[in-house]
């Protein structure tokens, strides 16, 4: 009988343990499943970010390229106007302007002076407007 009851405890036993390593190993294999999409999740984004980073250096990096060209470009026509057409006005030549660091290579914009005698109109003048449609 000893035997029998202990066969039985046995058999038991493993019916407990194949229910609950079923049952438990289930929520353990969807836990694991989990955190692997986790991590393949986070080893994409940061993927994603080292991508934008260096998009956006070498954009930054082909842009200054490209407004040191510009530079060299308007320094090269203001030269070559100056030796070209020595006899013209400074006025009316289109290269008046240098363009420098200090400038922050902007050539200044020729504004009209505001009239605020009593006299005008309290209309903004026209010239102030930029049309953006072209």
């Amino acid at each position: 009988m000893t035997w029998k009851s202990m066969l039985i405890g046995f058999l038991v036993g493993i019916i407990i343990g194949a229910v609950v390593m079923r049952f438990g190993n289930r929520k353990l294999r969807q836990q694991q499943m989990l955190q692997n999409e986790l991590e393949k999740s986070k080893a994409e984004l940061d993927k994603c970010r080292k991508e934008l980073n260096s998009h956006f250096a070498r954009s930054a990096e082909l842009l200054d390229n490209m407004a040191n060209s510009y530079r060299q470009l308007y320094q090269h026509m203001v030269k070559s106007s100056n030796r070209l057409l020595p006899t013209q006005r400074k006025e009316d030549n289109p290269f008046r302007y240098r363009l420098t660091e200090a400038d922050n290579d902007q050539i200044p914009a020729e504004i009209q002076p505001w009239d605020d005698s009593p006299d005008s109109s309290s209309e903004i003048p026209s010239s102030i407007y930029v049309s953006r449609n072209k």
